[in-house]
């Protein structure tokens, strides 16, 4: 996955939805909808964690220290974590307390600029769409480099900003649909209960987006290994190697969505000497780099294979 490929869909993402929350906003007022109340308050609540992800990209590249000897990759799962959180609060909180209030007749009327509500639902497809548009382009390219189907790539991505970005735009494209939907009823049934299932609906909608995206942040906060299939082609690659006779344990970690730990406790044969493992494991190391780019930091812990036990009946030799 490219890093730079990321941020182009992050600010693609951040420039429609900063105008979309304007525009959103003043046509819920005008037009009295609670639904794009919620939208107004969607877009506002995608700007902001635009804003977390831009920043955990910059922050993320800065190099390894003495303090951070990994580097700060990890950065991006914190401020997604940020970001998740924005939008439980600030778009979901907010839609769901907007439609309750509609339904129960405690929201201000209005409703003669309804048309102005569809004109902007209008131009929110058009710009989210093309937000929408970017992330999916970007997800089918990485898909083709890694040869999984769309969704499995999408639920496997250790990529939590493309991931946020890709969902955001998703959520965003449903919202906008549920948002008409309950327009149209409202203006047909002269109910505003419509307008205000509706705001309720989105502000679901955002819930579990927002779920979805911190368990997945909190999950690689806290050291998440590399897909199974992943561990094996490492696994495969060590084993290999001349002079190895077997892997005892491997264990990997994500340091952020391209920096990979690896290490092992790997078994050499008798017959090689201690410089000869430590070549081995030299090029075992550059082995790895070269077939998984995201692999930046291999330790191995050499040992040579235990004898096999004698026999009891040759320990003890019969008088």
């Amino acid at each position: 996955m490219s890093k730079s490929e990321t941020t182009k869909t992050v600010l693609v993402a951040g420039t429609a939805n900063l105008i979309l929350a304007f525009t959103k906003l003043i046509a819920g007022v005008l037009a009295g909808s609670s639904a794009m109340l919620a939208e107004g308050a969607h877009s506002v609540a995608d700007t902001l964690n635009q804003g977390f992800l831009l920043a955990s990209l910059r922050r993320s590249a800065r190099p390894a220290n003495r303090r951070h000897p990994f580097g700060y990759g990890n950065e991006r799962y914190f401020w997604s974590l940020l970001a998740a959180f924005g939008i439980f609060v600030a778009g979901g909180g907010y839609s769901i307390f907007e439609g309750v209030l509609t339904i129960t007749g405690n929201e201000a009327g209005g409703g003669e600029h309804l048309w102005l509500a569809y004109a902007v639902l209008a131009l929110a497809a058009l710009l989210e769409g093309t937000s929408w548009l970017r992330a999916y382009v970007q997800a089918r390219r990485e898909t083709r480099e890694n040869g999984r189907d769309l969704v499995d790539h999408v639920r496997r991505t250790p990529d939590v900003t493309f991931k946020a970005a890709l969902f955001e735009d998703t959520a965003a494209m449903i919202g906008l649909a549920i948002a008409a939907i309950g327009l149209t009823l409202r203006q047909l049934t002269g109910s505003a209960f419509w307008d205000g299932l509706a705001s309720i609906m989105i502000g679901l909608l955002l819930v579990v987006v927002a779920i979805a995206l911190g368990r997945d942040s909190r999950s690689l906060l806290i050291g998440q290994s590399v897909a199974a299939e992943t561990q094996r082609e490492i696994r495969a690659e060590i084993a290999s190697s001349p002079g190895v006779t077997g892997v005892d344990e491997l264990f990997t970690m994500h340091f952020g969505p391209d920096e990979l730990l690896v290490a092992a406790k790997v078994h050499f044969s008798d017959t090689i000497s201690a410089d000869e493992a430590e070549d081995t494991a030299g090029e075992i190391d550059r082995r790895l780099q070269e077939r998984l780019p995201i692999v930046r930091h291999v330790f191995l812990d050499p040992t040579q294979s235990e004898p096999a036990p004698v026999p009891s009946s040759q320990c003890h030799p019969t008088p």
